[in-house]
């Protein structure tokens, strides 16, 4: 991290990254995790809605940035039939790799709050 600030205090400008990219960048890993569902649906008065972007991966996404450490909480749902605490962790563990790589900040932490389970809808052959 030290060669990052020092190549940057060479450049000519600063680079700052706001928090919704920071926020897009934690649903997209978040959604990728088989068995949860995060950033799920958009308001149509929303930028996405308006411009037909039917997924927001910031949804349920909050960041807090202070001196180049980031926590970020994460709100999902998990399908019925996956193990919650597992599907939790493998979050964590996305997040925090995906947002530290893409971005050059320090995750401190990365909290996930499951706040409902989806039942899957059936399949013609499951009800055959």
């Amino acid at each position: 991290m030290a060669e990052f600030y020092e190549e940057n205090e060479k450049s000519v400008g600063q680079i700052q990254i706001a928090d919704e990219v920071i926020a897009i960048i934690a649903g997209t890993a978040a959604s990728e995790v088989e068995g949860v569902v995060a950033g799920s649906g958009s308001s149509e008065g929303s930028f996405g809605g308006i411009f037909g972007k039917k997924n927001n991966p910031s949804k349920g996404i909050k960041v807090s940035v202070e001196e180049g450490t980031a926590v970020i909480d994460v709100e999902l749902a998990v399908i019925y039939g996956y193990k919650i605490t597992e599907a939790a962790q493998q979050v964590q563990e996305k997040v925090k790799s995906a947002v530290e790589n893409m971005t050059g900040l320090s995750v401190m932490s990365v909290n996930v709050n499951v706040s409902t389970i989806i039942n899957k809808p059936k399949t013609e052959k499951e009800d055959e």
